[in-house]
């Protein structure tokens, strides 16, 4: 079986993402002059380093499971318009047909009877489009889980500016940008709801 897009994904952008993958704390302390190397502030910046790597990989995961549900909703779309593309096609040859047979034997020729469902035809065609609809109906809970949770981060890091907490070491130096881009965030994202 083909490998899927999160697969491929995540196999190129997570196995080296972790600090110690890339360098070891032996090493990032021989980057400082010999005379701080034994500071135990190294430690802790690596440690420190290394959390940030990890919230970075976190973010990374999460981007490769919704880019991968994006792709699946894309996939579905293709399908549906293919689909109606066919069956368009094939409404307009035969209105071609209808009208190329009327003109050289008239109109009481041999057209085509449309006849009801029936029991055999009509289940498939329920249950195809049951399928569709609750596909649909999954995709925007899921957009509208999205939207809730980026209200609710945007909220939260609006209210630890408030209240002075900030969990970024000398978040301080870059409190205004964050502010500017927490609050075009969470206008974009009321914007996207009015939108829909």
């Amino acid at each position: 079986m083909a490998p899927t897009e999160a697969a491929i994904l995540s196999a190129f952008l997570l196995p080296p993402a972790p600090l110690p993958a890339i360098i070891s704390l032996q090493k990032f302390t021989e980057l400082f002059p010999r005379t701080q190397r034994g500071n135990p502030q190294i430690q802790h910046l690596y440690r420190e380093l290394q959390h940030q790597r990890a919230l970075d990989t976190d973010q990374v995961r999460q981007n490769i499971a919704a880019e991968s549900k994006r792709g699946q909703r894309q996939m579905r779309e293709a399908a549906k318009a293919r689909r109606r593309s066919e069956q368009e096609e094939l409404e307009t040859d035969q209105t071609r047909e209808i009208a190329l047979e009327n003109e050289s034997f008239g109109h009481d020729s041999n057209l085509p009877i449309i006849s009801a469902h029936t029991l055999a035809s009509i289940l498939p065609e329920m249950e195809k489009a049951c399928s569709e609809i609750e596909a649909e109906t999954t995709d925007i809970e899921a957009e509208a889980g999205e939207v809730l949770s980026n209200l609710r981060t945007t909220v939260g890091n609006l209210s630890d500016l408030r209240y002075g907490r900030f969990n970024k070491p000398g978040a301080a130096d870059t409190v205004g940008k964050e502010v500017l881009d927490g609050l075009r965030s969470l206008e974009e994202v009321c914007d996207g709801i009015s939108a829909d």
